[in-house]
């Protein structure tokens, strides 16, 4: 039994020094992805910064200097910098005040 100790803790050394943080950088990624919209200013992989102007399940368009649109694929983009989403339409009741 002695002799797999060894084994055991070179593997524990692995999962929490590059296996685990390597799964929850693959987890971000994938949030990041499916949070994606358009207007949101993103940075790719290669370090083109542009503003999502069409989104498809596998390429992004990006408009990154006024009418110059580029396509990339949706993976490449690393970072959101910021959103200008539209805020939602706040309601306003039959006084005059916000809900």
């Amino acid at each position: 039994m002695l002799q797999f100790l060894p084994f055991v803790l070179i593997f524990l050394i692995f999962w929490f020094l590059i296996i685990r943080p390597q799964q929850k950088k693959a987890k971000a990624h994938r949030e990041l992805m499916g949070d994606l919209r358009k207007g949101d200013e993103v940075k790719t992989d290669s370090g083109i910064h542009g503003t999502i102007t069409r989104l498809a399940d596998d390429f992004v368009t990006l408009e990154i200097s006024h009418k110059v649109p580029i396509r990339i694929d949706r993976g490449r983009i690393v970072e959101r910098t910021s959103s200008k989403r539209e805020a939602p339409p706040k309601h306003i009741d039959e006084n005059g005040g916000e809900d």
